[in-house]
């Protein structure tokens, strides 16, 4: 038992750090903190890029959306029956006779 105790006793002293063989542990140790700082700046990084992400697919919907309603508000405006009424209004009024083909003969 007094074994186990003074183990953890020179565990949470940090001896390991501090005696002989130390420098093995020394460069296990930074290695293991390098490997750390990598992880959670490339996790830091993909969360970065999940957002930025989401936001490019609400843009990307906001402008299909308005694509829609554009196209939607053109082809009301290319309708027949809308073109006569504002040409109405300019007091022009559509033709009696239907339109005649012009044919041009060249020789």
């Amino acid at each position: 038992m007094a074994r186990v105790r003074r183990s953890i006793y020179d565990l949470l002293r940090g001896s390991f750090l501090t005696d002989a063989s130390a420098f093995k542990n020394w460069r296990i140790i930074i290695f293991v903190v390098s490997l750390f700082l990598i992880m959670i700046t490339s996790g830091h990084s993909a969360d970065g890029k999940v957002i930025e992400i989401a936001a490019l697919n609400k843009k990307q919907r906001e402008f299909r959306a308005e694509y829609v309603d554009t196209g939607t508000i053109l082809m009301r405006m290319r309708m027949e029956s809308n073109i006569r009424q504002k040409v109405k209004l300019r007091g022009i009024l559509p033709s009696q006779t239907s339109p005649q083909k012009i044919r041009i003969i060249r020789k």
